[in-house]
């Protein structure tokens, strides 16, 4: 609606601007808030080629038009654009909220429902702690605890989407709640949204500066972040060392392994490498060997396990994180 447009519209100006200045200069610092986001969905991992491409040509137009640059972080604004435009959007509704009061013994049964749904957490009864906090949030709506335990057993159940939808309306609630942030800064890494997950593990920091568990993540979602914009990384969705020393894998290895064909192959290999290139065909073609060995490695598991890689993903990436023992509030 128009009324919402204004809203944000004033909302974004008062971040961006403590005090006036000229107009400019307001043009410069929203340019560089959208050439941010736009920057940062380059790389959310989720494009293909012609979406990241056409991206990195908005960047480059909108960087030429305002005369602005990456390196002009004076002209940051304290938020990043996507949470300034959320905050404003959801602002008017927690307004709403704050008009109507829920009765003592709504208030009184909704934390009788909180209780048990951080029960549900701690027996790993997750879709059942997701249906006690939704209940406890029908009766009061303005509990930010409510929203933010339901992200963490979205989590726990891998609705990331639905995840930061409560975390994002358990900020607006209460804007110095820190658990919303880190819960938040989790989600958004599971979606290996790196940048936007860093933005909000630090500001959970600036609000709890000694809680462990900020600063692990942070550096979690930091390395992952790195190893993303490593060409090597591309495409690796788990860790190598992991992988090798977990045993389903390890039991895989060993039946491929006994596979005729791969043998042959391997001491063909190995022949080439002890007499060298006169030996055999040598180079490229041990190269080509090899992977050849791979494709049918990959196959292999693909074959007789299909499950096993996703469930190293889903081992690793639950091991990833501090946090899994959390308590809830």
């Amino acid at each position: 609606s128009l009324r919402r447009a204004e809203w944000s519209l004033i909302s974004f100006g008062n971040l961006l601007l403590p005090g006036f200045t000229d107009k400019m200069s307001v043009e410069k610092r929203l340019a560089y808030s959208i050439v941010q986001f736009l920057r940062d969905q380059t790389h959310c991992g989720s494009l293909n080629s012609d979406e990241q491409e056409s991206l990195e040509v908005a960047i480059q137009c909108l960087e030429t038009t305002f005369k602005i640059s990456s390196s002009d972080c004076h002209l940051a604004a304290p938020q990043p654009l996507r949470e300034i435009f959320l905050n404003s959007l959801l602002k008017n509704d927690i307004v709403s909220l704050q008009e109507t009061s829920p009765s003592p013994e709504d208030i009184e049964r909704a934390e009788q429902l909180k209780n048990e749904g951080n029960n549900h957490m701690k027996e790993e009864n997750y879709s059942c702690a997701v249906e006690c906090y939704t209940k406890a949030i029908h009766l009061d709506q303005r509990n930010a605890v409510y929203y933010c335990n339901r992200a963490a057993a979205h989590s726990k159940l891998g609705n990331y989407t639905e995840a930061t939808g409560d975390c994002e309306r358990a900020i607006a609630i209460d804007p110095t709640y820190s658990k919303a942030y880190g819960r938040m800064g989790l989600a958004l890494t599971s979606m290996s949204k790196y940048s936007e997950a860093i933005s909000y593990f630090k500001k959970a920091l600036v609000l709890d500066p000694e809680n462990d568990t900020y600063k692990s993540n942070l550096k979690v979602a930091e390395q992952k972040k790195k190893e993303a914009s490593s060409p090597t990384a591309a495409g690796l969705g788990f860790d190598m060392a992991s992988l090798i020393n977990n045993p389903a894998f390890i039991s895989m290895a060993a039946s491929v392994m006994q596979n005729q064909q791969v043998q042959q192959l391997m001491s063909g290999m190995m022949s080439n490498a002890v007499g060298g290139p006169a030996a055999g065909v040598g180079g490229m073609s041990d190269i080509s060997s090899l992977i050849e060995a791979g494709q049918q490695f990959a196959q292999q598991i693909q074959q007789q396990n299909p499950e096993l890689i996703e469930q190293l993903r889903n081992h690793i990436r639950s091991r990833s994180f501090s946090g899994s023992a959390e308590e809830h509030s």
